[in-house]
């Protein structure tokens, strides 16, 4: 009997129950126990990728500790209980093979998750600090680039007039001197309002 059941009791521990019923026939059951580790899979999906990965059924769970009965007479349960206990040992070992199978899978799979996720934040803050380091004063908003620390060439060089005075100097005087030097009282009032201090 323990022969047939050493492959089951290498993954779990067992209860087994003897009981006398009525008349001369007793009961034989053998109880798997559960472990820690048939429920430790489905905690990483429950709270961090219930969305993208899907638990082991509760049902199949508990089919890893489905108890065995067998009832008849003490001759009966002689001759029987080897083959029907090899039998539950093998289809317990596929159970638990199919779901050792299904917990890689699912470890796996979180990994990928956690994995590509972890990579989408490292691009999502490269990209941030991308967009941080761009200087204002470099790119404006329409798109071409202005000099810094450059001014007006009317203010650094007297050869050039003035805006304001320019298109007074045409509408008053067409001979009037490009340096602004002898305008009309018109183009003097607009000096006056453009021209940097002296």
């Amino acid at each position: 009997m323990f022969k047939e059941l050493q492959p089951l009791l290498a993954k779990r521990s067992l209860t087994i129950t003897v009981a006398a019923l009525n008349g001369e026939e007793i009961r034989v059951n053998v109880i798997p126990h559960s472990r820690p580790e048939d429920t430790k899979v489905n905690e990483q999906v429950k709270y961090s990728h219930k969305d993208e990965v899907a638990a082991i059924p509760d049902a199949a769970v508990k089919a890893l500790t489905t108890p065995i009965s067998l009832t008849g007479t003490a001759e009966e349960i002689d001759a029987k209980l080897p083959d029907v206990l090899l039998k539950f040992v093998e289809s317990h070992g596929q159970l638990q093979a199919t779901f050792d199978r299904a917990c890689t899978e699912i470890s796996d799979a979180v990994k990928a998750i956690d994995e590509r996720n972890k990579n989408k934040s490292k691009a999502e803050a490269a990209g941030a600090k991308t967009e941080q380091k761009e200087d204002p004063k470099t790119k404006p908003d329409d798109g071409t680039a202005k000099p810094e620390g450059t001014l007006p060439l009317w203010w650094t060089d007297k050869s050039v007039t003035p805006p304001g005075l320019a298109a007074a100097q045409d509408a008053s005087s067409p001979a009037a001197p490009a340096n602004g030097s002898q305008v009309n009282s018109q183009s003097t009032n607009a000096q006056e309002v453009v021209s940097p201090c002296q």
